[in-house]
């Protein structure tokens, strides 16, 4: 790969305004919408679930990912001066972190699955207590097999920070197992078990009366599956595509790289929004009103209508 690409793509001196405003909103929507959720997810002490462990794990990933984007910002505004090392591992904490998500979105929807398919199940339930340990075992995996694309003895290419591209990512070898254990399975199973949940919801006596509302929950799944596939599978497209054509990446292939991990990045904005959605717990004890009462001009707003309706004198 030429080692004059990076250099060629990317004028230092440049904005990169696309990225710059992607990278932005998805940092303050992002950063809010995760910290309200582990607002709430550390207040249910009492009555905190096996799927409430699998969130706050969730939320914890997506709040580390966010903050390594302030640094990407700073790039693309055209600053110059980070170091490379630095440059490595936000990256590690990127990827290490998205990853994480992949793995916890996919438990959750595993856990959803079994506990509406054998709820009297004892070994079910077993083995549902055992998600804080599942959640350890994915931390300690995805940022184990994170190491070794920055430990790799390869030959370094001269390159610019966050323009570069994942040089150890885009081998074959690597971008076929990552496509396949990364992607691959966690959609398998996140698609066997939502056709498994709907089949379970469709042949219960309730579904049959009013109280469940079957369509909404089938919605709900296809939203799931929907926002997985728009927030990863680009990603994982393009690896392949670039480790097939490795030998000459284009300017286009690189920009291409770059708009699929924005992408992979607003999964962490998606997820506090399917939280809302899909519990209802959430959002009964989340009051959007008072979230959006915090904001500083409608804070003013609300001020300004309260004096308005005081009585004079």
């Amino acid at each position: 790969m030429s080692n004059n690409i990076s250099t060629d793509c990317h004028n230092s001196t440049q904005v990169d305004i696309i990225p710059v405003c992607m990278y932005c909103f998805i940092f303050i929507v992002g950063l809010i919408f995760n910290v309200l959720a582990l607002v709430f997810f550390f207040s249910q002490t009492k009555s905190r679930s096996h799927t409430i462990v699998y969130m706050t794990n969730l939320a914890l990933a997506d709040v580390l990912l966010i903050l390594t984007l302030p640094m990407r910002i700073y790039y693309h505004l055209g600053y110059e001066g980070l170091p490379q090392r630095l440059c490595e591992i936000v990256g590690l904490i990127l990827k290490a972190n998205m990853y994480g998500s992949i793995f916890l979105l996919t438990c959750i929807c595993f856990d959803r699955c079994m506990a509406v398919t054998f709820p009297m199940s004892t070994r079910v339930k077993e083995g549902r207590k055992k998600a804080p340990l599942v959640c350890l075992g994915i931390w300690i995996f995805t940022f184990g097999a994170s190491l070794p694309i920055y430990l790799s003895k390869q030959e370094k290419v001269q390159c610019q920070c966050f323009d570069s591209l994942p040089i150890y990512s885009i081998t074959p070898v690597i971008a076929y197992t990552t496509l396949f254990v990364g992607f691959g399975i966690p959609l398998l199973i996140m698609l066997i078990c939502s056709w498994g949940l709907v089949r379970a919801v469709r042949k219960s006596s309730v579904a049959q009366t009013n109280l469940v509302d079957s369509r909404k929950i089938q919605r709900m799944i296809a939203t799931s599956i929907l926002i997985f596939l728009l927030s990863f599978l680009p990603y994982h497209a393009t690896l392949v595509f670039l480790s097939r054509y490795k030998e000459n990446i284009t300017c286009r292939m690189r920009a291409a790289y770059s708009y699929s991990l924005i992408l992979a990045c607003l999964n962490t904005v998606l997820d506090p929004i399917a939280y809302y959605f899909t519990t209802d717990t959430f959002r009964s004890t989340l009051d959007m009103g008072a979230v959006w009462r915090m904001l500083p001009l409608n804070s003013q707003s609300s001020d300004l209508n309260n004096r308005s309706r005081a009585p004079n004198g």
